[in-house]
């Protein structure tokens, strides 16, 4: 198999090129504007990289395309601070470029694997999420969160559509809060870009304050990137095609915390590693409200638990709880 993975360079697209060396026989074609994360693989015969623009390269995607045998667009926009300050690049990146790739697919009847996101579901107000039946509702227009969700909402059922009507081969992924090393960049810490794991490490060490956005009620099911990455890996395989014309949701519900109890977990788990403990041990736990750190577009969601019977039936289980997690990620950190 041949794959050609857009957005190689991200958190998941990195953390598979990763996985899929390490256990298969598979050649990635790798395709990012930052390819950084990228240069470890370079020596391996099965790996390639261009380091490129998805708004520019339209030649080279399509001739990766029709070489290839499975495509995965991961190009895209995924952190809140980013999609409320740049709504038009998000909706331009997250669905006009990839609608660009996956009609590239249908003209040379590539398959196409693409993320779609738990941020679709968003104020549903359900206790399970359901991929084929849960509501997908969003906030008012001013709400500039929502325009990454409706951006791979509608780009989810132009796929299903395409597939209905001209029979593109799709399987369709919604990953509910993947967390590991990697997941953002001390610089966007900084900036307070970044996503809660992320972003909670940072301000423990430099501000020795957390700011919890409306006091960190809202509840997440985190979910450790390797398990997400072995559930990639079952619906790239597609055993006896179970997968095609799906949308699964991948994520953890065993692991449904809010994000204060996720911080605590943080500082708790900071505290055994001896370049972190005295930091952790002075961190101070604060509340603020989202116009403030974020601006009036802000909108959320309290709660966000996945039903995962689907993927199990592929079968896929994720084992890593929380803590865990943290610590792992806490350990690549501290190295």
């Amino acid at each position: 198999m041949k794959i050609f993975l857009l957005g190689a360079g991200g958190f998941i697209g990195s953390h598979l090129v990763q996985k899929v060396l390490e256990s298969t026989d598979y050649e990635i074609s790798a395709f990012d504007i930052n390819t950084t994360r990228l240069e470890k693989f370079t020596g391996n015969k099965r790996f390639t990289c261009f380091k490129g623009d998805i708004f520019r390269e339209t030649d080279y995607i399509r001739e990766q395309i029709a070489s290839c045998d499975v495509v995965l667009p991961f190009a895209g926009v995924a952190m809140p601070a980013y999609y409320l300050s740049k709504p038009l690049w998000t909706f331009e990146l997250d669905f006009e470029q990839n609608l660009k790739v996956v009609r590239m697919c249908l003209k040379y009847k590539k398959r196409v694997v693409f993320p779609s996101t738990s941020e679709v579901y968003g104020l549903a107000n359900e206790n399970i999420l359901l991929e084929d039946e849960s509501p997908l509702v969003t906030g008012p227009v001013g709400k500039m969160r929502w325009i990454y969700s409706c951006s791979k909402q509608m780009l989810d059922r132009v796929i299903t559509a395409y597939g209905q009507e001209n029979g593109l081969q799709y399987t369709l992924f919604r990953p509910f809060n993947w967390i590991g090393p990697g997941l953002d960049t001390m610089e966007d810490a900084r900036q307070h870009r970044a996503r809660s794991i992320t972003q909670f490490i940072y301000d423990i060490l430099h501000r020795g304050e957390i700011k919890l956005v409306g006091g960190g009620n809202q509840r997440r099911s985190f979910t450790w990137i390797g398990d997400g990455t072995d559930a990639l890996m079952l619906i790239l395989k597609n055993y006896k095609g179970q997968a095609d014309s799906q949308i699964f949701n991948i994520g953890n519900p065993s692991n449904n915390y809010s994000i204060r109890e996720l911080a605590e977990i943080i500082i708790d788990e900071m505290k055994s590693f001896p370049n972190f403990r005295e930091k952790a041990e002075r961190v101070k736990l604060t509340t603020i409200s989202p116009e403030n750190y974020y601006s009036d577009s802000y909108d959320d969601t309290m709660n966000r638990r996945p039903s995962i019977d689907k993927i199990k039936r592929l079968g896929w289980n994720p084992s890593t709880t929380l803590r865990d997690a943290v610590r792992m990620t806490l350990e690549a950190y501290h190295e």
